[in-house]
């Protein structure tokens, strides 16, 4: 099993929410407004007046198997969004109940 964490400017929600269906990612937690600054290029995304836009997140954990397939889905999507922003973390889940 796979966490995956994807953080990702609001204008994407749909679109995130198309790829996790069309995989049939059915179990998840979101968070609808997260502040934060991508490490490169990324604009603030801080919900003021300076920098008014906002960010959300998905935190999913899924088969391995669906990883790449989920990957891909989102790398194209940033690529002919990249201005918006969009990333995706990946990382092994132990144990789970």
């Amino acid at each position: 099993m796979k966490a995956v964490m994807i953080i990702f400017n609001q204008a994407h929600t749909e679109r995130v929410d198309y790829i996790l269906d069309s995989l049939q990612i059915k179990g998840y937690s979101s968070w609808e407004e997260v502040k934060g600054r991508g490490s490169a290029t990324g604009e603030p995304r801080m919900g003021t007046h300076t920098w008014p836009e906002m960010n959300s997140s998905v935190l999913s954990v899924i088969e391995d198997t669906l990883v790449t397939p989920l990957l891909e889905k989102l790398s194209r999507l940033d690529q002919v969004n990249s201005e918006i922003g969009l990333r995706a973390f990946v990382w092994n889940v132990e144990q789970s109940i």
